[in-house]
């Protein structure tokens, strides 16, 4: 239940943050213009009317307006650029690491005991 909570609560964030609440807002507008305009017309003359742009309710202008004021306040870094496709696509140039050759010096490396004895096959017991 809580996951379902925090999925819906996120997915409503997004919608809302990307002005899709405005089109839900104009879908809830043309069903209400419709059903009234439904009760005095046949359907079909109905359903004309109400996609009329000549014939935009106050609900309709509202939201046309809204949404022309959230467009017009985005700051002008939301708007897409080409420059940020190419850093998006741009690969970056490899990183080569290489041993150290001081870490390791020869001198050392040939100091070391060598193993004279051969390994025990079963481990000892104590």
């Amino acid at each position: 239940m809580r996951k379902k909570f925090a999925s819906l609560a996120l997915l409503f964030a997004w919608v809302c943050a990307n002005g899709a609440i405005w089109d839900a807002a104009q879908l809830l507008v043309w069903g209400k213009m419709f059903s009234d305009n439904a009760r005095v017309m046949p359907v079909a003359a109905a359903l004309r009317a109400t996609f009329d742009p000549a014939k935009a309710c106050e609900l309709c202008a509202g939201v046309a307006d809204a949404k022309e004021t959230a467009r017009q306040q985005l700051p002008q870094a939301v708007e897409r650029s080409a420059e940020k496709l190419l850093l998006a696509l741009h690969t970056p140039a490899p990183i080569l690491l290489e041993p150290d050759p001081a870490a390791w010096p020869a001198a050392l490396a040939s100091a070391a005991p060598v193993r004279t004895e051969s390994v025990p096959v079963p481990p000892p017991r104590v």
